[in-house]
């Protein structure tokens, strides 16, 4: 009996992580919708009103994504990407191809239940909660 219960909980535990891990496949997009959510993006970032250059973007950003699709190797998706710079360098202004470049990248995500707390630096590189640095403070 005791037996015959324990293989039913392992069967359903192997069952359920093998559901879970089923669950994190991603849809493929369109290069349609790749390219309009780049230019989307890129538009946005740098403020571009121009709906001629918009759409010269996009069709850019396309012929990128259609491109990628083809399931390109390693050193010919960084030839992709160079070629991409090199369009953008010729259809956006010098101020705005640069602010492109130096654009922050995304904040990774922390881990869960990591409480990271940031504590002011001081000058000299010393704890200002320490009592004998606190008189200066009073």
């Amino acid at each position: 009996m005791l037996k015959k219960l324990f293989s039913i909980v392992c069967a359903t535990l192997v069952a359920g992580f093998m559901l879970a891990q089923e669950q994190h496949v991603r849809p493929q997009r369109t290069p349609e919708e790749e390219a309009s959510k780049q230019t989307e993006r890129l538009v946005r970032e740098l403020g571009i009103k121009d709906s001629v250059r918009i759409d010269t973007i996009y069709r850019m950003h396309l012929k990128y994504a259609r491109i990628r699709q083809k399931g390109l190797t390693r050193a010919e998706n960084m030839e992709r990407m160079q070629s991409i710079y090199n369009e953008l360098k010729q259809l956006l202004t010098p101020d705005e191809f640069e602010r492109f470049m130096n654009h922050p990248a995304e904040q990774p995500r922390r881990p869960r239940g990591a409480n990271v707390v940031q504590q002011k630096a001081t000058p000299s590189g010393e704890d200002p909660n320490k009592p004998a640095q606190r008189e200066e403070y009073q």
